[in-house]
């Protein structure tokens, strides 16, 4: 079967600033490609011209005829007013359904998103909740091929579990930009990356993403070895040519035209086998040697006559790395800005060592000055920062967070959302910290800078405070847990297993709840039972059997009335 999208020779550029150059891959029926990529590499770009919602300077894009292409942005702006059933129907509004099956389709997918009250209004929902409603509304026209954006963004761990347990049985080909390593082991069949370190701009290869990393390991290995065998060709044959050979005789002449492109093929692969270094992230300690930091005994808060947490009690020190969990609207950012000092309990107490240092990352970044420039933003004033008592001039200070020279005149708002991630967090490490608090810092750094990260968080000699939706971070990096349930209670927990085995425990024990406040009801006398509902994948099944019902009906007629042919009749052997 051909493929339903083949890209060949794209290209992008923004001014200066190339993207890609000659990219080229194919998306097979059913595949759950994931694409990964540095920041800046162009993957949201790539994603909004396979939609359609930009053009590429060159190259071509073959799609299967009649492709039906949902599409979900990394950022999508919902409307306040409508209730959440209404703005998904208005989503079928060009649909040839009538009234009652558009409604029978937004019903059936608000209960797949998890949705208990249709009639609520979009603007009450928190972000990970508008994101499940923008991800229904994608799903609801039924498309072919998906495209999703960084689609784990302001999901809680709750809702990843649950797109990571919906998208593999849609039975829809999936394209999806995603650095969460566990997601993408979990959903993709295929996972590739953008870079100009291959010779088609990508490098992919069936399986998740461990598979994937095994691959790009011996890919590059095997490319490094064969540009070390080019490097020694080129010596030798640039030694020969030092010596001056006669270009009349046709051999000669052959010889050298091989060494001037042998020559081109070694620049280009100098460019691919460079050593592209991940960000130099590294946090600034104190050096205190309190051996608590900080103690909560006893913590109650409220919020809007809600109980949040209450008889929280808490101590850390140096090295204690804290991951804070919660379902969106638990109290995570409350219990943060209690910390910190920004609000006060209703109940308990708390108490901070004596001039404590905390150093706050926020994902809100609204206090990023986005006219700024790039060069202002991480130098506010004159040329140099000082980095742990020494001056770095902001030139280095920016190639060290793997910014270019001719991006320090850029203003901050042409910047990806991970190279805007990567500003604050260089703020973040010119400031000494007993205590770190990083809310969502992964959102959307590659995953080079990722590791980056996980490293300098477990070699910080203070008190770490991490909440973060990426479980291979909080599994990696975190000593302990405390989850908030969001209806007063406080669990402190070992590691993110015993979590996920407390989350299975408690969704069956509300199973069961559910199932004995509900008991079924039998049915009347001299009624047919009800057909039982088909699930996503079963309709798409029943779909595509119809239409090849309706194939064989239209064969089966063509060969009808050509058995009627007179001529047919008159030769029989025919």
């Amino acid at each position: 079967m051909p493929p339903l999208i083949t890209v060949r020779g794209l290209q992008k550029s923004f001014g200066s600033q190339t993207l890609f150059s000659e990219l080229g891959f194919s998306v097979q029926d059913g595949e759950r490609l994931g694409i990964l990529g540095a920041n800046g590499s162009g993957k949201s770009t790539l994603l909004k011209i396979l939609a359609g919602q930009e053009t590429a300077n060159a190259g071509e894009i073959q799609r299967m005829k009649g492709l039906r292409t949902g599409w979900l942005p990394q950022e999508e702006e919902l409307p306040a007013e409508p209730s959440v059933s209404a703005w998904l129907l208005q989503a079928l509004a060009g649909e040839a359904l009538d009234p009652h099956e558009a409604q029978v389709r937004v019903e059936i997918m608000l209960g797949r998103a998890g949705f208990s009250n249709p009639e609520q209004p979009v603007g009450q929902l928190s972000g990970g909740w508008r994101k499940r409603l923008a991800i229904a509304r994608a799903l609801l026209g039924e498309p072919r091929l998906l495209l999703l954006d960084e689609p784990t963004n302001h999901l809680d761990l709750g809702g990843i579990q649950w797109l990571e347990e919906l998208l593999p049985t849609l039975g829809i080909t999936l394209v999806l930009v995603c650095h969460d390593r566990w997601f993408m082991e979990r959903v993709c069949t295929r996972v590739g990356e953008l870079s100009v370190r291959y010779p088609d701009g990508f490098f992919s290869c069936a399986g998740g993403w461990a598979a994937f990393q095994q691959q790009k390991a011996r890919f590059l290995e095997a490319q490094l070895s064969r540009q070390a065998g080019m490097e020694t060709r080129l010596r030798r044959e640039l030694d020969w040519l030092a010596r001056g050979p006669k270009a009349r005789a046709t051999k000669a002449q052959y010889r050298i035209d091989a060494a001037n492109k042998l020559e081109e093929d070694v620049r280009s692969g100098r460019q691919r086998t460079a050593d592209n270094s991940a960000a130099g992230l590294a946090f600034t300690a104190s050096g205190r040697q309190s051996r608590q930091l900080l103690v909560l005994e006893g913590l109650g808060k409220s919020l809007g006559g809600r109980l949040l947490f209450q008889d929280l009690s808490l101590r850390l020190g140096p090295g204690d790395r804290l991951g804070l969990l919660g379902d969106n609207g638990s109290g995570k950012t409350t219990l943060l800005r209690i910390i910190c000092d920004t609000e006060t309990p209703d109940t308990g107490t708390l108490r901070r060592a004596d001039k404590l240092r905390i150093v706050l990352f926020e994902q809100d970044r609204s206090r990023l000055d986005k006219t700024a420039t790039l060069k202002e933003a991480l130098c506010p004033t004159g040329d140099q920062v000082t980095f742990r008592g020494v001056p770095v001039h902001v030139n280095a200070w920016a190639e060290r967070f793997l910014f270019r020279k001719e991006q320090l005149a850029m203003p901050v708002s042409q910047l990806s959302g991970g190279e805007q991630a990567r500003v604050l967090l260089t703020r973040l490490m010119l400031e000494e910290a007993d205590l770190l608090i990083l809310d969502e810092p992964t959102n959307d750094l590659d995953l080079d800078t990722r590791n980056l990260l996980e490293d300098s968080l477990a070699e910080f000699p203070g008190a770490v405070i991490l909440v973060s939706h990426d479980r291979a971070l909080l599994d990696s990096v975190c000593t302990s847990l405390l989850v908030l349930d969001g209806r007063g209670a406080a669990h402190q927990l070992a590691d993110l297993a015993q979590w996920q085995r407390t989350q299975r425990r408690l969704l069956a024990e509300e199973e069961a709840a559910r199932t004995v406040r509900q008991p079924r009801k039998p049915a009347p006398a001299n009624t047919v039972p009800a057909a039982p509902r088909l699930s996503w994948k079963q309709e798409q099944e029943l779909k595509a059997l119809e239409e090849k019902l309706e194939e064989l009906e239209h064969s089966l007629e063509c060969l009808t009335q050509e058995l009627d042919l007179p001529e047919l009749q008159q030769d029989p052997e025919r």
